[in-house]
């Protein structure tokens, strides 16, 4: 039988998660789990400038409270630009 150590058993029970999204949509990684949603909210601006081709998300949950758009290079199409 695993043994999940104290700390990671900790970081599951924070109820916010900043997500990075992969090149498919069930492709994600924590990037950050937070106690608050003010601290939640200012990883996840921080996370979309560093990010900022990425789709960033902050979730609660399964509840999705901020989702990031890739920023386009000037000049660049795109099949989502026609909507």
């Amino acid at each position: 039988m695993a043994r999940i150590s104290p700390r990671s058993r900790t970081l599951e029970t924070l109820p916010y998660r900043i997500e990075l999204a992969g090149a498919a949509d069930d492709e994600r990684r924590i990037l950050a789990r937070a106690m608050t949603l003010q601290l939640a909210r200012a990883i996840f601006r921080a996370a979309s400038e560093e990010h900022p081709d990425a789709r960033i998300t902050l979730r609660r949950g399964n509840r999705i409270l901020g989702n990031s758009e890739p920023k386009m290079a000037p000049g660049a199409s795109s099949a989502r630009a026609g909507r």
